[in-house]
């Protein structure tokens, strides 16, 4: 549903479109719809977006804004990116309100992962 006024999309950079797609459909089960050659759209997964044909990679190194995902269980989550070909570039770290820790795709690109819940005894 758009709501006047709120983030609608997001739009994220990704040199190989291809591997983008299968590391968040191993890691997160998503799916995606292909604009052309380079472009192609999630939907349903927290916020609707993109990606598209790029050399650029998103950093916060680089000043570019931080996508955050949500887990509730916080060890299982970064296991399953990192079996997605996916890298854990910032491990676990708490912070007031929770636990996070930092990832990138095979693009790159670079996104955190968060939970308030404690780590399991």
């Amino acid at each position: 549903m758009n709501v006047h006024e709120k983030i609608d999309y997001i739009e994220l950079p990704a040199k190989d479109l291809d591997a983008v797609k299968e590391f968040f459909r191993a890691a997160f089960g998503w799916k995606f719809t292909d604009f052309g050659p380079d472009y192609t759209a999630f939907s349903d997964e927290g916020l609707d977006g993109g990606f598209y044909r790029s050399d650029l990679i998103s950093s916060t190194k680089n000043g570019s804004a931080l996508v955050v995902f949500y887990s509730n269980d916080l060890e299982k989550t970064l296991s399953k990116i990192e079996d997605a070909d996916g890298k854990i570039i910032k491990q676990i770290f708490e912070f007031p309100g929770g636990r996070r820790a930092h990832f990138s795709d095979p693009n790159g690109n670079e996104y955190a992962v968060w939970s308030d819940i404690s780590e399991k005894s």
